[in-house]
């Protein structure tokens, strides 16, 4: 059976994910056959394994950091947000319902055998299990229900390192408060504490962290300076969605959509010496960008009628009469279209008008599509750039047929928009063409004019894509004598968090008790 150890926080945005990973990557660069597990997420970004599952996107930087593929199993329950009192539940990889947040609270203990056969499975095959809690274990109107927390380290018999964020303050009221909240036989569970995210002289800090061991009796295993690293966030709170990035030749507006989700496809774009990336959520903040992306959404038809609302549709369109080039991503695919329509209520039911920008229309059922995208080909003015991503929506897009004028109606599904045909009708005399072609041949997406459209997640990932868009964009500005930044060969994003995670994991090894930790792990097979 697997060494366990868990990392809880005094509330979320501590730094549990990171320092989860830290410790992931500690293991595995000792030796040791390591992997990550957190029983419940909540995110919008997610991620699909090989297999076809779906999973937390931070138990797949996890993954990543211990050298392991990722598994659903590390992540056996995935809430993902409808709105603000409901989500859609994901069990081990796969829809199991939708439900509202009082309605899920009440059920969620009869998935404790799924989690407790993720964690076995995986104790079974592993050395260490390094687990992440979810919030803070001090929720005292939620404990009783708690399979996420301390609920869970009573189930695996876990010890839990607390961690707190010393960067708003008060870091140690939120350590003494949150133990001291907890009935005593969960404080005996906290074997030792960690400050995060320090600037400054660690020597001020001591008489602060002896007079908390002395309040609390749990000894501080460390105090983890803040580091700025460029690896993957995991929700919408995350800073990056509030940068506005200036001083670069290229400037990408990405609509700042309410229920946006795996924004992480455009972090590698940042890594280009060229492009600036920004996030808009009014149409006064678009102005005159190179390019318009709109992203992925938990709910396609709600965020669309946000942006009609708001004006940010009317402001897209203008700049794509102008010739602004507009690429849109799975949910942002979806909006481009003629039509969006929903027979099942998957959504927001019904019809609805779309954004016009392309001849397509979207049909939702309750049926999810989940694949790996490999060694796909963009096609269009992006020929021959690589793009290994995922696949995961509700709906299906098609080509809008309108033979002598006639209106589609409803009750006929068109062509998939993967059957193109030449001698399809073009609404405006332009023709469609595929964004990319997948690894088996099938087309994929759209090129229309200067509108683009795809389902695949993480298409900037192996940055051949990236390089291919800067120097498209770069020749219709006209932009020249950049000639060493236009060669720039981008390092794909899985090489550039290896990197990241080597310095997060040396980081936090060298600035915690790691001998103290080893000790308890040995204490708990």
């Amino acid at each position: 059976m697997a060494m366990r150890i868990m990392i809880q926080g005094t509330m979320s945005g501590v730094g549990k994910s990171l320092l989860t990973a830290a410790l992931c990557r500690i293991f595995c660069l000792d030796g040791y056959r390591t992997v990550p597990f957190k029983s419940q997420n909540m995110a919008l970004n997610s991620f699909i394994t090989r297999d076809g599952y779906e999973m937390g996107r931070a138990q797949v930087l996890q993954a990543q950091a211990a050298g392991r593929e990722p598994d659903c199993r590390m992540n056996p329950i995935l809430l993902k947000p409808t709105g603000d009192t409901g989500s859609q539940v994901i069990v081990n990889g796969q829809v199991y319902g939708d439900f509202s947040a009082v309605d899920y609270f009440r059920m969620k203990k009869k998935l404790i055998p799924v989690i407790m056969d993720s964690f076995g499975s995986l104790a079974a095959e592993n050395d260490i299990i390094v687990i992440e809690g979810a919030g803070s274990p001090a929720e005292i109107n939620l404990k009783k229900d708690d399979i996420v927390n301390m609920g869970l380290a009573e189930l695996v018999d876990a010890p839990v390192i607390l961690a707190g964020d010393i960067d708003p303050g008060g870091v140690f009221a939120q350590i003494y408060g949150t133990i001291k909240l907890l009935p005593d036989n969960e404080q005996k569970r906290i074997v030792g504490t960690v400050i995060n995210k320090f600037r400054g002289d660690v020597e001020i800090l001591r008489p602060g962290l002896k007079m908390l061991e002395d309040l609390t009796g749990v000894p501080v295993l460390g105090v983890v300076p803040y580091l700025k690293l460029d690896l993957d966030d995991e929700d919408s709170l995350s800073p990056r969605l509030s940068g506005k990035h200036v001083g670069r030749p290229l400037d990408i507006a990405v609509i700042r959509l309410p229920r946006i989700s795996n924004f992480t496809d455009f972090n590698p774009l940042e890594m280009h010496p060229l492009i600036g990336v920004r996030y808009v959520g009014t149409a006064g903040e678009l102005g005159t960008p190179d390019l318009v992306i709109l992203p992925g959404t938990k709910n396609t038809m709600e965020d669309l009628l946000w942006i009609r609302q708001n004006g940010l549709e009317t402001a897209v369109k203008k700049l794509h009469d102008t010739g602004t080039p507009v690429l849109g991503i799975c949910g942002g695919y979806q909006m481009l279209g003629e039509s969006l329509y929903d027979p099942e209520g998957v959504e927001h039911g019904g019809e609805m008008r779309g954004m016009g920008l392309i001849p397509c229309r979207t049909v939702f059922s309750k049926q999810k599509i989940q694949t790996q995208t490999l060694n796909a080909a963009a096609d269009g003015p992006f020929a021959g750039a690589v793009l290994n991503g995922y696949q995961v929506h509700m709906g299906q897009t098609y080509m809008v047929e309108k033979p002598d004028g006639q209106k589609e109606t409803t009750d006929r599904r068109p062509e998939p928009l993967c059957h193109l045909s030449d001698g399809q009708k073009k609404t405006i005399g332009r023709k469609p063409e595929p964004f990319c072609h997948l690894q088996d041949g099938q087309p994929e997406g759209i090129i229309y004019g200067n509108v683009f459209g795809t389902y695949v997640h993480g298409l900037f990932d192996t940055g051949d894509l990236t390089s291919a868009m800067a120097d498209w964009l770069m020749e219709r500005k006209g932009i020249t004598g950049m000639k060493d930044c236009e060669s720039v060969k981008l390092r794909s994003r899985k090489e550039v968090l290896d990197e990241q995670l080597d310095i997060l994991a040396e980081t936090v090894r060298n600035s915690i008790d790691i001998d103290k930790i080893y000790q308890i792990l040995r204490h708990c097979t």
